[in-house]
């Protein structure tokens, strides 16, 4: 992997260990975005493989979807979990009165960690480790 890989992906796992603390210490909106912010770090890392970035979100996500989604690199099911993850962190960061559950912080976690470990997984496959 390169620096730039290793680095986002470095980034993604811290977020993954401060989303698990958070959720610890019922932190469930805090733990939420930092669930979204290790699956888009993640995102990140496998851009990095193709040399593109993007100054916004949705140009990240877009990316990934058209390039590593609908070409079936990665399951379908990844597509959901990022929309799913965007969402309920846009809605626990700009929506005041939003309540963030402690089932759906525990659900962002494992499947941030799942798309995570995924992600991780395929980039060591394509770096031949």
């Amino acid at each position: 992997m390169d620096d730039l890989e290793s680095y986002r992906l470095r980034n993604a796992k811290e977020r993954l260990e401060s989303s698990k603390l958070l959720f610890e210490a019922g932190k469930y909106k805090d733990s939420i975005n930092r669930s979204y912010y290790a699956i888009f770090s993640s995102i990140r890392a496998v851009l990095a493989k193709d040399k593109t970035d993007f100054s916004k979100h949705s140009g990240v996500i877009a990316y990934f979807q058209k390039e590593y989604i609908k070409t079936e690199i990665f399951d379908k099911k990844y597509s959901k979990y990022i929309q799913s993850a965007f969402q309920i962190r846009n809605n626990c960061d700009y929506d005041d009165f939003f309540i963030a559950s402690k089932q759906e912080a525990e659900d962002q976690y494992h499947k941030a960690m799942e798309f995570y470990n995924t992600v991780k997984g395929h980039l060591e496959k394509q770096n031949g480790q």
